[in-house]
């Protein structure tokens, strides 16, 4: 092990990054989709190297977009940057990460085993559980002084493990015997079962996780109720499972002196001075940095460098002058929605960028029109109700409660497959019903019910952050699959709920973005896993413009500038059909405000 001498940062401002002082080996970031978790992670791993720290920058985003900030190509494999001495990178692949752990558990027993056997072991490892398991399968040798990291004196994370990933390698080492004697239920122990040989380093990098000497876990998030109720809910859930050592990053804040000529600017830094003030009790005690909110984008070393304090990088130009943005809105979309008179719209996207807000806006403009609309969630962390602050006649409200509907499935599987068991195998059983994965199939099958009702009205369905979605698809294309084969040739008609979801007379995915560059790529490579799944998004939103709006602060008018780019990229290479919303100066909170949302009604309102 390499001796590290502590250090204590000190930026041009003169300022410190109090996660960054005496900063442990491993830095993880975490937060919501659009938060800056890369930046931030960019910014501390350049300011750490420039330092003299030999460091290596890890991103474990399918998405990540590491290599294009430092403008060279990363990939797979730990690549030094050029242009700065002591600084390397690793962009891990989940998905080239889970066939090398399919390979792994199938190849042994291929030959050896029926066909029909090894189809089944495949078709349990075929799901975005697998996925996250393998991805934490590659990190782990990050985590226990390998080879590959024993030069660097600090490893930083992009993307840290999620609880869900940490609880999965707590569950109890029997998983193999307890499949091959048939006790298990469909959960994670398809996915879980190679980890059997790897207990030992798991388990130390487990305890890495938890040492508060070598890791710290930096959550990032942005000055606004929900991403700050998220970071509440995380602190909370990793706290739980021994992730103590948590500090907060709060990025992107307006600058007061951008709301003096500017109501637009005024109204946003007002918002988010509220959300600060009224900060979650279980944050307020956590070491915090206040990020300002940077006209420019974080691309090139000059961005990083000034990204933790106020100085603007050489070669910046402001943009003096009004922008006008000609692009189709919301209304023409729920135009062609409404035309069909009922089916399914879901909205999908990663976490921040406004799904509930947009799904609820939809909803009502629904309802007005006098249409019936069931609008639900399948977001644990969603909040409708105060969302909607209200009711309409034609709409109904519901929300798929995870914790509820996983209770009800753990006592349906208890009173059957359990019924026989003996005190051991029910034992295993109960423990295995406590993983993450029985909640994704509780919430499947609540989702399957609801569903099936957009036959004879409007089901609007806000979804879970893309993770959670896609382990919702895997749980809808596996009982497809079972089904297609229990049914075979028969002449039965059957519709399952993938089946549905593919029938674009039935179905409008909605995929909800940012004009921002991470938010798009993310958005892109959700498009292309509903694609495989054989389900063809409809549309892509893109939210909260400061471009579509009328901004008059240098700022503001820099980033509407710099979010042409994005716009152009969803409108020539991405959508089909699209719709650009504006950010607006008050919370879309209430029928009245979602409703003019749709409509544009308040855009003459902004320009006052």
């Amino acid at each position: 092990m390499l001796l590290r001498q502590e250090v204590l940062l000190i930026f041009q401002d003169g300022d410190a990054m109090k996660f960054l002082e005496n900063a442990p080996r491993f830095l993880f970031l975490t937060g919501k989709g659009g938060v800056g978790k890369t930046s931030i992670a960019c910014a501390a791993a350049l300011q750490l190297a420039e330092a003299g720290k030999r460091v290596l920058l890890v991103s474990t985003d399918p998405a990540s977009n590491v290599g294009q900030v430092f403008g060279i190509t990363i990939g797979n494999r730990i690549s030094v940057i050029p242009s700065v001495p002591n600084l390397s990178a690793l962009e891990i692949d989940p998905q080239a990460a889970a066939q090398a752990y399919r390979d792994r558990l199938v190849k042994p027993v291929r030959g050896l085993l029926p066909d029909d056997v090894v189809d089944g072991i495949e078709e349990s490892l075929s799901g975005a559980c697998t996925t996250e398991i393998a991805a934490f399968d590659e990190f782990t040798a990050l985590l226990n002084d390998s080879v590959l990291t024993v030069d660097f004196d600090h490893i930083v994370f992009d993307t840290a493990p999620t609880g869900h990933t940490i609880r999965l390698l707590q569950l109890p080492g029997a998983w193999s015997g307890f499949l091959e004697s048939g006790k298990g239920d469909a959960s994670c122990l398809g996915p879980l079962a190679g980890l059997d040989k790897q207990r030992e380093q798991y388990q130390s990098a487990v305890d890495a996780l938890s040492d508060s000497s070598r890791t710290r876990l930096v959550l990032v998030a942005r000055a606004q109720e929900a991403t700050l109720r998220e970071a509440a809910r995380t602190h909370e859930e990793l706290a739980a499972i021994g992730l103590n050592q948590q500090y907060l990053v709060i990025n992107g804040i307006l600058p007061s002196g951008e709301a003096d000529a500017d109501p637009l600017a005024a109204a946003i830094h007002a918002r988010e001075q509220a959300a600060l003030e009224h900060i979650p009790v279980v944050l307020k005690n956590l070491p915090t940095d206040r990020v300002t909110l940077k006209s420019f984008n974080m691309v090139g070393l000059e961005a990083l460098r000034h990204l933790f304090n106020d100085a603007q990088p050489h070669g910046d130009l402001r943009v003096e002058s009004s922008m006008e943005l000609n692009e189709p809105g919301l209304a023409e979309l729920v135009d062609e929605i409404a035309r069909e008179g009922h089916g399914l719209v879901m909205l999908m996207g990663k976490g921040g960028v406004g799904k509930t807000t947009l799904a609820a806006a939809i909803a009502v403009e629904l309802a007005n029109r006098r249409l019936p609309v069931h609008l639900t969630t399948s977001d644990p962390a969603a909040h409708l109700a105060e969302t909607l602050s209200g009711t309409l006649q034609h709409l109904t409200v519901s929300r798929i409660d995870p914790h509820a509907e996983t209770e009800r499935y753990r006592q349906d599987v208890l009173e059957t497959k359990g019924a026989h068991l003996d005190a051991e195998g029910r034992a295993l059983l109960e423990e295995d019903l406590r993983s993450p994965c029985t909640e994704e199939i509780a919430v499947f099958q609540a989702f399957s019910r609801i569903i099936r009702e957009a036959g004879r009205k409007f089901v609007v369905m806000d979804t879970a952050p893309t993770g959670h979605t896609l382990l919702l698809l895997d749980a809808t294309g596996a009982y497809h699959r079972e089904m297609t084969r229990q049914m075979g040739s028969t002449t039965l008609h059957y519709t399952t709920p993938m089946m549905q979801l593919q029938d674009k007379k039935q179905t409008r995915v909605l995929i909800v973005t940012l004009a921002e560059t991470t938010p798009v790529l993310e958005a892109a490579n959700l498009q292309a896993d509903l694609r495989r799944a054989g389900i063809e998004p409809w549309a892509w939103v893109i939210n909260s413009s400061v471009a579509a709006a009328s901004a008059r602060s240098p700022l503001l008018l820099q980033r509407a500038a710099n979010e042409l780019q994005a716009i152009r990229a969803v409108a020539d290479r991405h959508a089909q059909r699209y719709a650009v919303v504006p950010l607006r100066k008050e919370e879309p909170v209430g029928v009245k405000r979602l409703l003019e949302m749709v409509s544009g009604s308040s855009l003459e309102e902004m320009k006052s």
